[in-house]
């Protein structure tokens, strides 16, 4: 196995095996390729979405930084190494890597935080800060990325158009909110993927026996 992940690796390597440490006709192999579909998606999506063949207005440094800072809030620390790993190694990404970890020091926070509209699961209800990256490094339109991340890890039942409007006035377009959104999205589902696979890798095989067993 290569001693770093790139998303150009000959062949071709699947960031949530690379990361959980399946390998190959393993018995976790063996279960992911029982839903290929899914497995072959997660990658496609991981590959889109920071690997893009042209960045477009979301520049790859930019959604390596947000990934890596996506990650870290999750408390997810192979994945966040990961992504850490990938933004030092962009262009640009040295300068952002340790704005990220100092940035992570003070983003971390439990949640989910925001109000439910008025009825019974208003008592869930909890206030929580926002979040805001006042660091003169990071330049507008990424910092006002990072504080929507932040919003939607912690604050995702206060989600409102006017969350979207400082992303905007920070040159956001929709096409680009989109992405982004998509982004941080797609990383707490990839975050969690790995987070149960290895889980499973920790039992063993016996796991497997029992999945098998369970009725679909």
């Amino acid at each position: 196995m290569t001693t770093f992940f790139s998303f150009k690796a000959d062949p071709p390597l699947d960031l949530i095996d690379y990361v959980v440490g399946i390998d190959a006709d393993s018995w976790l192999d063996t279960l992911r390729r029982g839903r290929e579909v899914l497995r072959d998606n997660a990658q496609k999506s991981a590959e889109l979405l920071l690997n893009p063949l042209e960045d477009g207005e979301f520049l790859q440094t930019h959604r390596l930084a947000v990934a890596a800072f996506v990650a870290g809030l999750h408390g997810d620390t192979a994945i966040y190494r990961l992504y850490l790993d990938l933004l030092e190694r962009s262009e640009q990404g040295k300068e952002l890597s340790p704005v990220i970890k100092n940035l992570l020091r003070r983003g971390r926070t439990l949640g989910p935080y925001g109000a439910y509209p008025a009825g019974p699961l208003s008592v869930e209800d909890l206030n929580g800060s926002g979040f805001e990256v006042l660091d003169v490094n990071v330049d507008r339109s990424l910092a006002r990325a990072l504080e929507h991340a932040h919003f939607l890890t912690f604050h995702p039942r206060d989600a409102s158009v006017q969350a979207l409007e400082r992303l905007k006035e920070a040159g956001w377009t929709d096409t680009g909110i989109v992405t982004l959104s998509q982004l941080i999205s797609f990383l707490a589902f990839q975050i969690r993927i790995i987070h149960s696979l290895s889980v499973l890798r920790d039992v063993g095989p016996t796991a497997g026996d029992i999945l098998s067993e369970s009725p679909s």
